[in-house]
């Protein structure tokens, strides 16, 4: 049965706005980085593990701090951290953001197993900004990492890595 001429505008009016509200959480995941490859069961834990690496990849792709804190959990902890660096990815992001303000992150493969999973990464962009003592000279940065998250609750609660800073520093010139 047709709704009543003057209760069309109200139902007409209160789809339109559920409609509006479901649209963010689409645009979100939208503008997540994806993997080009991905292997994973179909089920609701893969699905979290997913997002979550997703979502810490974006963070990385972009610098912006609010995809860290989607992606992290509260008492995150970097198993590989360099002697000297504060735990947690934000101001390493920042320092690598400071030389290569152009930087880009694809996710070429993803593989969750259980509560783990493992992201072959690859960086891209130019060293125009400063690292150390060292001036870029737009110089084009393209190196791969490899990354092994727990994830726990929907969020990464630890992580294993491992970057090729060797081609990453002769890139920039700070080796042969």
């Amino acid at each position: 049965m047709p709704a009543h001429p003057v209760l069309r505008p109200v139902l007409l009016a209160t789809t339109a706005l559920a409609l509006l509200a479901a649209l963010p959480a689409f645009a979100a995941d939208d503008e997540l980085v994806r993997p080009q490859h991905l292997a994973a069961p179909d089920t609701p834990q893969a699905a979290a593990t997913v997002l979550a690496a997703r979502r810490y990849a974006t963070f990385w792709h972009t610098g912006d701090a609010r995809y860290a804190t989607q992606a992290l959990s509260s008492d995150f902890a970097d198993r590989t951290l360099p002697a000297g660096r504060v735990q947690g990815p934000l101001d390493a992001s920042r320092a690598f953001r400071a030389a290569v303000p152009d930087m880009r992150v694809e996710i070429e493969d993803m593989v969750v197993a259980g509560d783990r999973v493992a992201v072959h990464l690859r960086f891209r962009g130019h060293f125009t900004g400063e690292f150390g003592h060292m001036h870029g000279q737009n110089q084009p940065i393209d190196f791969q990492a490899f990354d092994l998250y727990r994830v726990a609750d929907g969020k990464i609660a630890e992580n294993w890595h491992l970057e090729d800073n060797q081609t990453l520093l002769g890139q920039m010139g700070l080796q042969p």
